[in-house]
């Protein structure tokens, strides 16, 4: 086959001491070279990261302090390594990881590393989209690879090369390749920002925000894929009038990637609440938000700020969001009328005897005693349960444990710290918290209800639950 597929190509795999090229270091080097579908040869090399590996690595790698103490620094294998991959297609699973480490190795060193990527991780969702397992490890079950030693970077760069050997016995070459011209179309990145963005943006989840002149903020946004959602922005440019305009006043991008969708989601909701930006339509933090609180004595119901309630609910039950206390009396009156409520018992009419809506017959008579209380109160509860308000399920704080799809001891799962629907921090597992000083008390809407869908599905493997004094998460 020729084309992209069999042109020269490198397979490659590094093992590091973390997730982050800017602070952690490659301990491992393998790559695998091949043209027109044979193997040209086959090269590995450890790497001194000049720093100790954490014991989580050491043990998910076999890769120890002892086995690096001699080995050729990164400076050292530097020019042979360039030279290996020039003029190759770069390929790897989840090739930015691997691809954004070297990069930034070769930036210490005050040299460019750029290169065509393909990244065999996409390659497999895109030719095989019914299957739900797309990691290396279940692409070895499901293909029939052998790997010597998973974890060890040229064990796992030969397993991606059968991969990419086997993919003719279930694909067609054409398709094989079409997929190839997709996944390697040129990312265009607008003129008057930074040609490099389109290698340095991360494929992971994350928050991005667009920067204008002096660094004014435009836009923040979230995504599970910050690198594809960027280029969204910029391919809509073309055809949408606000995007284009966006693109235009952009001059700077940057990012915080997170472990997963929920911290992106968090962050996106807690920078648009303190930054504002321009261009963010949605997920504006209101100064106000009301709720109808229905106690259950069957009392007047008691028009409420909902950031200075007590969300566990205890003895009443809150129903709606709303953005005015005239959004929310016009609301129960709309109630009151289709139920045959009454609202001088609701407390949105001060009369003398009955209510008005009672003369026109459009009341069931609580105003004058036709109707018990209690049985009017729970017809009120029964109007309202379609906007009825899911109480803090917990008896206090807890933290919701979010990691990569992978597990992986080099990244580091986050812990979301949240009480009574309140986000109050996200912290790296085993960073202490502190209950008393919470990060943010402020009740924001947008985040009830990112929780409010989380929380229903969130296994409870993945949930800590705090006591009153501080831990260690």
């Amino acid at each position: 086959m020729s084309g992209l597929y069999g042109g020269p190509l490198a397979f490659v795999d590094l093992e590091t001491t973390g997730c982050e090229p800017r602070t952690a270091r490659i301990i491992e080097i393998g790559l695998v070279a091949a043209e027109a579908g044979a193997l040209q040869y086959e090269w590995s090399t450890l790497v001194n990261p000049g720093r100790s590996i954490p014991p989580s690595v050491q043990h998910f790698t076999g890769i120890t302090d002892e086995m690096v103490r001699d080995a050729p620094f990164f400076e050292d294998v530097a020019a042979e390594l360039a030279e290996r991959l020039r003029e190759r297609l770069f390929i790897a699973h989840n090739a930015r990881f691997d691809y954004g480490f070297l990069r930034q190795e070769f930036r210490r060193l005050g040299r460019m590393f750029t290169s065509r990527v393909a990244c065999t991780v996409k390659l497999s969702r895109r030719l095989q989209p019914a299957e739900r397992e797309h990691n290396l490890d279940a692409l070895i079950a499901r293909h029939g690879l052998s790997c010597a030693h998973r974890h060890r970077a040229l064990p796992d760069a030969q397993a991606i090369w059968q991969f990419w050997s086997v993919l003719p016995q279930q694909r067609s070459a054409a398709e094989i390749e079409d997929v190839l011209r997709e996944l390697l179309a040129e990312r265009v990145v607008p003129a008057h920002l930074e040609p490099q963005l389109a290698d340095d943006l991360p494929e992971g989840p994350g928050v991005y925000r667009f920067l204008g002149e002096n660094d004014a903020l435009l836009y923040v946004g979230k995504a599970k894929d910050i690198r594809a959602r960027v280029f969204s922005h910029w391919s809509a440019a073309t055809r949408d009038e606000r995007a284009q305009q966006l693109t235009q006043l952009t001059r700077r991008v940057d990012w915080i990637e997170t472990t997963g969708e929920l911290g992106a989601l968090l962050l996106e909701a807690l920078l648009i609440r303190e930054q504002q930006p321009l261009y963010n339509r949605r997920l504006r933090q209101l100064a106000q938000v009301f709720t109808w609180v229905v106690a259950d004595d069957g009392a007047t119901p008691e028009l409420a700020l909902l950031g200075e309630l007590p969300l566990s609910f205890e003895h009443s039950d809150a129903f709606g969001l709303y953005r005015s206390e005239e959004a929310a009396r016009k609301a129960l009156t709309g109630l009151a009328r289709e139920h045959r409520l009454c609202l001088k018992v609701l407390g949105l009419e001060s009369a003398r005897g009955s209510c008005f809506a009672y003369q026109l017959g459009r009341c069931a008579g609580a105003c004058v005693g036709r109707e018990p209380l209690a049985r009017h109160a729970l017809r009120v509860k029964l109007a309202l349960l379609p906007h009825r308000l899911k109480p803090w399920p917990y008896p206090g704080a807890v933290g919701i444990r979010e990691s990569t799809e992978e597990a992986d001891p080099r990244a580091a799962a986050q812990i979301h710290v949240i009480d009574q629907w309140r986000h109050l921090a996200t912290l790296r597992e085993g960073d202490a918290y502190e209950p008393s000083c919470p990060a943010s008390s402020v009740f924001d809407l947008d985040v009830y209800r990112i929780l409010s869908r989380y929380l229903r599905h969130v296994p409870a493997s993945q949930l800590i639950h705090f006591s009153a004094e501080s831990h260690s998460v």
